[in-house]
C-alpha cells in the first residue's frame, strides 16, 4: 500500500534551507518529529486491529477506501501548517493505512502459524528501522545527496509492483518484496539524516515521511514471510 504514498514528504526535503535553523530549533524539530512518528505508530496499529475483523468488508471497498486516503495525503499536504487540523488529518491518513493492511493482515493471520509470521514481520521491521536510524546518526557519509537515484530506483519498483498485479508471478512477487525492504531500508537513512538537520518543513512531514518507510518495511516482510510460510 505504501509505495505511492512515499512521495509525500520526499519533496519538502529539497527546498527547505536547514542553514535558516539553529541547534536548538533542531533539536527541537527532531523531538516533535519523533513524537509525531511515535502517534503514527499507534494510530496505524489502531486502525489495524480495528480493521482486521472487517477485512472482508475493507476488500470489497477497496477502491473508494483507497481514494480515500490519497485525499486523506494531499489534504495533508495544504492543512500541514494550520495547528489543529494538521494532526486531525494526518492522524487520519494513518489510521486508514492501518485500515487497508487489514486484509493483508487478516490473510496472514489465517494461516497456520500466522501470529508468528505477523509478529515475526513486525519484529524484523524494527530491527532493520532501528539499525538503519543508528547507522543514519553514527555515519559521516552523506545520504541526503541520493535524493535522485532513490526517486528513479522508487519508479521502477512501483513500475514492476504494477505489472505484477497482472502477471501474478510469484517469484516476480518475492524480488519485489526483496527490493522494497532494501529500497526503504535506504530510505530510513535517507529521511534520518534529512530530520536530524531539520531539513523538512515541518514535522508533520518528517513523522509521516519515517512512517511510511516503516509501513513499506513492514508490508514488505510481512509478503515475504508469508509466502515462505505458507504451506502452499
Amino acid at each position: 500500500m505504501g509505495l505511492y504514498d512515499r512521495d509525500y514528504a520526499r519533496g519538502n526535503s529539497f527546498s527547505y534551507e536547514s542553514t535558516t535553523r539553529s541547534d536548538s530549533q533542531i533539536i527541537s524539530f527532531v523531538k516533535e518529529t519523533y513524537k509525531l512518528f511515535a502517534a503514527s505508530m499507534m494510530a496505524g496499529a489502531v486502525g489495524a486491529y480495528v480493521g482486521v475483523p472487517l477485512a472482508g468488508t475493507i476488500a470489497a471497498w477497496f477502491i473508494p477506501l483507497f481514494i480515500l486516503e490519497i485525499g486523506l495525503l494531499i489534504g495533508l499536504h495544504f492543512v500541514k501548517n494550520k495547528p489543529g487540523i494538521n494532526l486531525v488529518v494526518m492522524f487520519a491518513f494513518v489510521f486508514m493505512t492501518g485500515l487497508m493492511l487489514a486484509p493483508l493482515l487478516s490473510h496472514t493471520l489465517g494461516m497456520s502459524g500466522g501470529g508468528t509470521v505477523v509478529g515475526n514481520a513486525f519484529a524484523m521491521t524494527a530491527v532493520v528501522f532501528g539499525a538503519m536510524s543508528f547507522y543514519a546518526i553514527k555515519t559521516t557519509k552523506d545520504f541526503t545527496s541520493y535524493s535522485k537515484p532513490l526517486m528513479i530506483a522508487l519508479f521502477v519498483v512501483i513500475g514492476f509492483s504494477v505489472v505484477n498485479l497482472f502477471l501474478g508471478n510469484p517469484m516476480l512477487s518475492v524480488v519485489i518484496s526483496g527490493a522494497v525492504v532494501f529500497l526503504f531500508s535506504i530510505l530510513v537513512i535517507y529521511d534520518t539524516q534529512n530530520i536530524m538537520r531539520g531539513s523538512y518543513e515541518t514535522p508533520i512531514d518528517g513523522a509521516i515521511a519515517l512512517y511510511l518507510d516503516f509501513l513499506n518495511i513492514f508490508t514488505a516482510l510481512l509478503h515475504l514471510f508469508g509466502i515462505f510460510g505458507s504451506d502452499d
